[in-house]
């Protein structure tokens, strides 16, 4: 996929969720003032929340994917996960505020209004939701997005939280009014849980954690696999944004003309930038028989 192709997939999927948060929004306001639901609350504030990750997301990925530049030299694909990492302060504060809203609810128990407006619209916001899902998996599955990932979670999290709601909406027709604000709390905790594993992840990703090992395997053996290629050590391996960067070393014979050394390298990024999309791969060839002194002299395990 290029560069132009991946923008707009992922520019796309961020508009759509944009659009989605504030339908969502407008009904589920609607109906709380209607119910005054404690747990529709709480799917309110999520929805709030969601559609101020989405924007943040479009704004991040429009700068992710901004040309690398005198100053930023590796590009600008850490925006990414740096929109995921205030995605997840921002729901941890909401999700906090409600676990403290359901539990004055639990104390209260206050009747609930109009309970069948509160259950169509939660109805609806699970229709919404999914067809929101299916197109961002669509999108993550083409593009591996990290931000579009995080906002997906995001929504994916929602269909259970609707569901909640709509099963406390029943429970509290039905006389048992702790109902409401026990998934009022559930619901919060559950946010606060998404937001720090959304965290995590991003944290990570600004560290420069490793690809995965799979992937890192994969790279040794399609190095490993050029013709004239003795071995391979030293793999270096991160994520920014869109974009993977590798670095190794390839173990050549010691008298190939330089020449020879560089169009065995060439062969070898060529096969690491054809299995990895977006990959940028930097190669140092070392003479075989001085890294078989360095292993000798050297308790350091070689990758």
């Amino acid at each position: 996929m290029s560069h132009q192709q991946y923008s707009r997939w992922v520019t796309l999927a961020s508009m759509a969720a944009v659009g989605t948060a504030t339908l969502l929004i407008t009904g589920k306001l609607i109906a709380w003032l209607m119910t005054g639901s404690s747990s529709l609350l709480a799917s309110l504030t999520d929805s709030f929340m969601d559609v101020s990750a989405s924007i943040i997301n479009l704004l991040a990925i429009r700068y992710a994917m901004t040309p690398a530049d005198e100053e930023h030299r590796f590009g600008h694909g850490k925006a990414e996960s740096l929109a995921g990492l205030i995605q997840s302060a921002f729901i941890a504060g909401s999700a906090l505020l409600l676990v403290m809203h359901g539990i004055s609810s639990l104390l209260k128990e206050d009747p609930i209004l109009r309970l069948e407006a509160g259950i169509w619209v939660s109805l609806g916001s699970m229709a919404l939701t999914l067809l929101l899902v299916g197109f961002q998996q669509f999108v993550v599955r083409r593009t591996g997005s990290v931000a579009i990932k995080a906002d997906m979670l995001h929504y994916r999290s929602d269909l259970l939280l609707n569901g909640g709601v709509l099963l406390a909406l029943v429970l509290a027709g039905q006389g048992w009014l702790w109902a409401d604000g026990l998934f009022a709390v559930l619901i919060g905790l559950f946010l606060l849980w998404g937001a720090l594993t959304i965290g995590y992840e991003s944290v990570q990703a600004l560290l420069d954690r490793q690809l995965p090992a799979e992937e890192q395997a994969r790279i040794m053996a399609l190095c490993c696999g050029v013709a004239g290629v003795h071995g391979v050590h030293d793999l270096r391996t991160r994520q920014s944004g869109p974009t993977r960067f590798v670095q190794l070393h390839l173990e050549l014979d010691d008298q190939l003309p330089l020449v020879k050394a560089h169009q065995i390298a060439d062969e070898a990024e060529l096969a690491v930038r054809q299995a990895f999309e977006r990959t940028d791969v930097i190669i140092h060839m070392d003479p075989i028989s001085v890294v078989h002194k360095e292993r000798q002299g050297s308790p350091i395990e070689q990758q």
